[in-house]
């Protein structure tokens, strides 16, 4: 029940508001608007999709402001980046590590949602190798069920 409470989009949206909140940031309509969207994280997008989806309502929105928001929340841990070397992408209801699976054809990001085996593994690279793991992204490239159809 508490794994459901942290990702209900109302609870995500509340705790990314608290944390800007408490960094002092200006809560403006633009920056409220972001955080709906990376409450529900649908589709994991990147800052120009986030972008594109905000301008039509707030025409005077800068890409720059996406990119600073985006940048606060990954550093306070309420968004995680999916670095695809050549783009990030945000995950805002998901904000911990987990597996990405990743459509080589259409491009599709879908969650791997079973994390356990990703702390053994943090745990046993820490052990073996006496590294201490500070971020851990797993990304697995394919072909989705749609594409495959």
């Amino acid at each position: 029940m508490i794994i459901n409470t942290l990702l209900d989009p109302e609870f995500r949206y509340q705790t990314m508001l608290n944390k800007l909140r408490d960094r002092g940031c200006r809560m403006t309509s633009h920056r409220l608007a972001l955080l709906r969207i990376m409450s529900v994280s649908e589709g994991h997008p990147n800052a120009t999709q986030l972008y594109e989806k905000l301008r039509e309502p707030f025409p005077t929105i800068s890409l720059a402001t996406i990119y600073k928001t985006l940048l606060i929340l990954k550093e306070d841990g309420q968004v995680f980046e999916i670095d695809l070397h050549n783009d990030s992408h945000y995950d805002g209801n998901k904000p911990y590590p987990h597996p990405h699976l990743i459509c080589s054809k259409c491009g599709a990001i879908l969650d791997g949602d079973d994390v356990s085996f990703l702390n053994a593994i943090n745990h046993e690279i820490q052990e073996k190798y006496k590294f201490q793991v500070a971020q851990s992204q797993l990304l697995f490239y394919g072909v989705c069920q749609n594409c495959q159809d």
